[in-house]
């Protein structure tokens, strides 16, 4: 299993301590690629997609609408 991370690098200094998981752009169980943008997140005004870092069937573990925080896993990746 590869996680997917909501990346530290979104957030600059003195931005809000958390995000929005916006939407899922995939469903769960879906098979996915590497760079593939499986869910989008707010961050202040700013929408983010988060991709995949690995081929495989995604499995979502946040829900749409969840706060997100830096480095934070919001779904795993399972190579079959």
């Amino acid at each position: 299993m590869t996680d997917v991370r909501v990346s530290e690098d979104l957030w600059s200094t003195g931005m809000l301590p958390e995000g929005i998981l916006e939407r899922w752009l995939v469903e769960d169980g879906a098979r996915v690629r590497v760079g593939e943008a499986v869910a989008a997140v707010r961050i202040g005004e700013a929408l983010h997609d988060i991709v995949s870092c690995a081929d495989g069937n995604v499995s979502i573990m946040a829900p749409a609408g969840d706060l997100v925080d830096p480095g934070c896993i919001i779904a795993e990746v399972n190579a079959r």
